[in-house]
């Protein structure tokens, strides 16, 4: 099968580009930078723009500015939105283009559990309804422009992510350093919710989607969330290590300003259509997820 990805050069499509070519796909990666592109993932073809590509059959589409990279100032706000929507208009432009017989047959299109806003402790499959902070707003935009492309014949999976944990990236990558110094805890009260995945069983679920998804969202987290408590007395039993101080809210708010919401807002994200059309967890529980991760002293 010969895919293209955008955002194959991020965490995420990194180890998704990976996993397709050594599964013996054909992989492009749509990108600003060819260069950086072709080293970081050797073997796979590079572009600027979907016109310099032959057809494909499928693609996969996780551009996204990092949200979790800085303030959210009214730049870094539209720059968001530009690097997820706007490029995925650029592929609906492409795509229309095409001759029908040439159109790929279908696209997995990120998203974000983001979408649906601070919930406390209400389980959240995939038909309940949206939030209505700036991530929410964000992800109910990106997958409106994802599922315009339905109409051009593609078949349209969203995939709302939650924290996805591997060694060498991501969330986990950041969190490391201080539970390893013994000076992790919880963010504010630790009773808000954390929907998380293992970066292996992401990358699976994609292939999944592309092979037998269905029209609309998928939930792309574990089966089993955990408060933000239980998260950090995990990884800290993890890394043999204490969990006693906790960072509140009020500091994290100071130093973070809105981008705080990313750590203190609660999503119980459960998902359900992924379990109900036969996709298995390799990962279910965040201690396994954890001890498959991090190496053992």
């Amino acid at each position: 099968m010969h895919l293209l990805v955008t955002g194959g050069t991020g965490f995420i499509g990194h180890a998704l580009c990976t996993a397709l070519a050594q599964g013996g796909h054909r992989v492009t990666v749509l990108t600003r930078d060819r260069g950086h592109a072709s080293r970081r993932l050797p073997g796979v073809t590079a572009i600027e723009a979907p016109e310099q590509v032959d057809a494909v059959d499928a693609v996969v589409n996780l551009a996204g500015e990092p949200l979790a990279a800085g303030r959210w100032t009214a730049r870094r706000k539209q720059a968001f939105r530009e690097s997820r929507i706007g490029t995925t208009r650029r592929l609906y432009d492409w795509i229309a283009r095409l001759p029908e017989a040439q159109r790929p047959r279908c696209l997995v299109s990120g998203s974000a559990v983001g979408y649906y806003g601070d919930r406390g402790d209400t389980v959240l499959s995939e038909d309940a309804s949206r939030g209505s902070d700036f991530s929410a707003q964000l992800c109910r935009d990106w997958e409106s422009a994802a599922l315009d492309l339905a109409t051009l014949g593609p078949r349209v999976s969203l995939l709302r992510t939650g924290i996805v944990l591997a060694r060498d990236g991501g969330s986990l990558q950041r969190m490391l350093p201080p539970f390893r110094l013994g000076a992790g805890g919880p963010f504010g009260d630790g009773r808000h919710w954390m929907s998380w995945i293992h970066c292996d069983d992401l990358v699976a679920l994609i292939v999944w989607l592309l092979d037998r998804g269905g029209e609309g969202a998928y939930n792309g987290t574990a089966p089993a969330p955990v408060t933000n408590a239980e998260f950090a007395r995990t990884l800290g039993e993890a890394v043999h290590r204490p969990t006693l101080l906790r960072l509140p809210a009020v500091a994290l708010r100071l130093g973070f300003g809105e981008m705080a919401d990313l750590l203190l807002v609660s999503q119980r994200v459960i998902p359900q259509r992924a379990v109900q059309e036969g996709f298995r967890f390799r990962y279910p529980e965040l201690r396994q997820a954890l001890a498959a991760i991090l190496p053992r002293p």
